[in-house]
């Protein structure tokens, strides 16, 4: 930048050196420098094109974002952070060990899920954790009342699968940082646009994965069921969607854990929980608090990511 002034501005420089030392930097900036006057690549940016537009989009659509990012917040995650706040803590560990053993039937695995969660209460944890499972828990459900859906109708439609890849590379590969600027400049800060750098950093998977399910369900199966003249939607519902759980449940569960991925990040732009806390012994040095966050969030993912699982298992032993 330094140089660019000097180059573009010789008239302002010029006057505050005397005559001598001017011409030798005059002569200086003039002289090649290897590899940088006599480079190959142009001077393109698009930071000011697309600085431009989206000043324009917060213009024109910004408060209708506001208002239903305020709907969002006010309507759906704010009442269930005050549910699972409301409800005992013995309430919601009763319920853990409901879940696990209806799906693992692993009696130490479930003592050490809900013993790794009551050892987060001990810390002082339990409040932040209940924050972090809500967004975790609402940005999950939108992300499966997206995902599924989109799977559906990109696994039958051959151009909207060509459409879709493309997308969701770029979804998949552009770091999680990234979201934060577009929804920061859309909402502001806070937990709803943390919600919404989730949601579109965690839905990706859950669409693949459910495309691959539904294109891999045994054409025989299909062959079958269609000779006993069932309806799309009966195909759909009770052939297709059925057989191909195994592969929706993992896309369930990796856009869980890409969930609990954003959880530090998210934490930057005002979304309270326990990356809040590792992002606050991170600045402050306080390493203790920082690793005692980070381990709650472990527990959390190891929790959710072993009950996902086992529900997405064909073979899963009943009673």
């Amino acid at each position: 930048m330094a140089q660019r002034f000097l180059k573009q501005a010789p008239e302002v420089w010029k006057a505050w050196l005397k005559d001598a030392q001017a011409g030798r930097l005059d002569a200086g900036l003039a002289a090649d420098v290897p590899g940088r006057e006599q480079s190959i690549f142009p001077e393109w940016s698009a930071a000011s094109f697309v600085n431009r537009n989206l000043a324009k989009a917060v213009t024109a659509w910004g408060e209708s974002f506001r208002r239903a990012g305020d709907w969002l917040l006010s309507g759906v995650l704010l009442p269930v952070e005050r549910l699972l706040l409301a409800t005992p803590a013995w309430v919601l560990l009763l319920a853990v060990v409901a879940l696990s053993w209806h799906a693992t039937r692993r009696p130490v695995a479930t003592v050490l899920y809900v013993a790794g969660l009551y050892l987060i209460g001990a810390v002082g944890l339990w409040d932040k954790l209940i924050q972090t499972f809500s967004l975790v828990l609402v940005s999950t459900l939108l992300s499966i009342a997206i995902g599924i859906p989109t799977g559906i109708l990109a696994a039958g439609s051959r151009p909207l699968r060509r459409v879709l890849v493309p997308v969701m590379d770029v979804m998949q590969t552009l770091p999680s940082f990234v979201y934060l600027i577009p929804v920061l400049m859309l909402f502001g800060l806070g937990k709803v646009p943390a919600l919404f750098a989730t949601v579109i950093y965690a839905v990706p998977p859950l669409i693949r994965l459910t495309v691959l399910g539904l294109r891999q369900v045994d054409p025989a199966a299909r062959e079958a069921a269609q000779s006993f003249g069932v309806t799309r939607w009966q195909m759909l519902t009770r052939v297709t969607l059925p057989l191909a759980r195994p592969s929706i449940m993992a896309g369930i569960n990796q856009t869980t854990m890409m969930a609990l991925a954003m959880v530090v990040v998210a934490s930057m732009i005002g979304a309270r929980g326990l990356g809040e806390d590792v992002l606050a012994g991170i600045q402050t040095l306080d390493i203790g608090r920082g690793l005692q966050a980070g381990v709650a969030i472990v527990i959390l993912a190891i929790v959710i990511d072993r009950i996902t699982q086992a529900y997405g298992r064909v073979n899963r032993r009943r009673r």
